[in-house]
């Protein structure tokens, strides 16, 4: 990786009923990954576990030409309030189908057969790129560290999604 790697925006959106920004310790978690590898936090929200909150946000940051890379943390399990994915997919213009079967397949080595219960998805939608994480601290660390760091990295070879939402790079789109 000999060229200069070009940082981000990416917005980071915490789902939750309980947490606040004192006790986030996920989206916090991720944000200092993302600000660590040199990309730049655009936003960061806390919303609820509601379908229509979380889709108003994430739909704003799609639009928002700034930012080009959302990254959510919560929502995605099977409880009666888990909406994340119900939320985020229709906004998507295409579905990354790799990456929830790469992360659970990382995650089974941390918790075994409980990663089948992990809806995370990631996908692509108005040039922005869109990644839903589960709400445990240890997933965000293992989404990160496992396959974001490299795929939101402009050197990473042979290919990465930073590239898709470079403008100047012309594979965006």
């Amino acid at each position: 990786m000999s060229e200069e790697m070009v940082p981000l925006s990416v917005a980071v959106l915490t789902v939750s009923d309980t947490r606040n920004e004192d006790t986030d310790r996920s989206g916090q978690a991720l944000v200092e990954r993302l600000t660590a590898a040199g990309h730049r936090l655009a936003d960061k929200r806390i919303v609820p576990d509601d379908v229509y909150r979380i889709r108003a946000v994430v739909a704003d940051w799609i639009a928002d030409p700034e930012v080009q890379v959302v990254l959510t943390t919560g929502g995605t399990g099977f409880t009666g309030r888990d909406s994340t994915p119900e939320a985020v997919s229709v906004l998507l213009d295409k579905r990354i189908e790799g990456f929830g079967e790469l992360f659970r397949q990382l995650s089974w080595q941390e918790i075994g057969s409980s990663t089948v219960q992990s809806r995370c998805l990631g996908g692509l939608a108005n040039a922005t790129v869109v990644f839903c994480l589960p709400g445990s601290t240890g997933a965000c660390r293992t989404g990160w560290d496992g396959i974001l760091a490299e795929q939101l990295d402009s050197r990473h070879r042979p290919c990465n999604f930073a590239n898709l939402v470079i403008p100047e790079r012309g594979q965006h789109g």
